[in-house]
């Protein structure tokens, strides 16, 4: 006799929620790739095809108003938050109805109404700083927490150590994601690692570490939903590993040379956009017709985000020199009010911190004290 049938703990709208951001990043990589070979993007140009999970799994477990920050392939994680098709597109453009007013560029969006505090372009440059957004939530005594992606290159990088000695002592409301598609640019991270298995390394500083299949979108869900629980219930940083795999080369510059046509091939057996559809199918949580009116209306909409780069303007001369610095009382620039005209409501606001007053040991004596005896360096 054949068990019950276990009944799916997601709902029907949250799964075609999560469909509809993988494939809208994946249908505006596609044809970012496109405008590349086109001559519209110039540089250096990530692409996140593969690697959708990573981005969308995190974004529905967390909180709007969580703070979230990543590397340089960096398109995936605002278009899940919410950002704006054709200004993520017009910055890679390099156009000035970018986010950025095109200054920024593939490697750069930053959104700060969707609290996505840019892509970085230093390897690991924004590990430390992910760390220091955690301590300014803590000082404020907010319950935010601060989801933090890197690659598994960057895990050797010498600020990944320093700051999780300083998150793990200070318990600090971070999520590192190490999204390790197993090459750092064309070099297997088993080739340059001692400890190929980024989450190991969390337990050098007490800190909790887990591996997390990063090619489902599910399990990056409940993996981080409960560690930003664990974060918000103060308990101190977690690291996850999000095993994932990119589809394309490190850059549209990269052919890639460096594993198989067939590694690639097989890989994609485990694409997690067709997974999810697949699942949410069996359970009855959708239908084909659900998927193919989803998949209409983003091509559609990248479609559009293509054209409305393609239409914008270039930067004018005279922006060369501005936003350089921030000028004392100066407003922030809401960038959807500056390019579409929308009336932005829900702008972050922030204490500044002169009001604010520490509320717990940075350095806790008793807690040093212990560790001395335990160590056998107390009398």
């Amino acid at each position: 006799m054949e068990a019950p049938a276990v009944a799916s703990p997601y709902s029907k709208e949250q799964l075609l929620t999560m469909y509809r951001k993988m494939y809208l990043i994946r249908r505006f990589e596609e044809r970012a790739g496109q405008q590349y070979t086109l001559g519209k993007i110039a540089g250096f140009c990530h692409l996140y095809i593969g690697q959708e999970a990573v981005a969308v799994g995190p974004v529905e477990a967390i909180r709007q108003d969580d703070y979230m920050l990543s590397a340089y392939r960096d398109h995936g994680q605002p278009l899940a938050r919410g950002s704006d098709a054709g200004m993520v597109m017009a910055e890679l453009f390099g156009r000035g109805s970018g986010y950025s007013k095109g200054k920024g560029g593939s490697m750069h969006i930053f959104d700060i109404e969707h609290h996505f505090y840019g892509g970085y372009g230093i390897v690991g440059g924004q590990i430390p700083l992910a760390a220091g957004m955690a301590f300014a939530s803590r000082y404020r005594n907010e319950d935010r927490v601060t989801v933090c992606y890197f690659g598994d290159a960057a895990a050797n990088q010498g600020a990944l150590h320093e700051t999780f000695n300083m998150a793990s002592k200070w318990k600090l409301p971070v999520i590192y994601i190490c999204e390790n598609n197993r090459y750092g640019m064309g070099t297997a991270i088993a080739r340059t690692s001692a400890v190929p298995e980024i989450y190991k390394r969390a337990a050098a500083y007490d800190m909790r570490g887990e591996p997390v299949d990063g090619m489902d979108v599910l399990k990056m869900y409940e993996a981080v939903k409960d560690a930003a629980a664990w974060c918000r219930a103060g308990k101190g940083p977690v690291l996850l590993e999000a095993n994932t795999y990119r589809f394309r080369g490190h850059s549209m510059a990269d052919p890639a040379n460096y594993r198989t046509k067939q590694e690639v091939e097989e890989e994609r057996k485990n694409d997690p956009i067709p997974k999810l559809r697949d699942y949410a199918i069996k359970n009855g949580l959708g239908a084909d017709a659900d998927f193919e009116r989803i998949e209409e209306e983003v091509k559609a909409q990248v479609d559009a985000a293509v054209k409305f780069a393609d239409e914008s303007p270039e930067p004018s001369l005279d922006e060369l020199w501005r936003d350089t610095i921030v000028e004392p009382g100066e407003q922030d620039v809401r960038p959807r009010e500056r390019v579409l005209g929308v009336k932005v409501t829900n702008w972050p606001k922030y204490p500044s911190g002169q009001e604010l007053k520490v509320t717990w040991d940075l350095e806790p004596r008793e807690q040093a004290e212990a560790a001395d005896k335990k160590a056998g360096l107390s009398n």
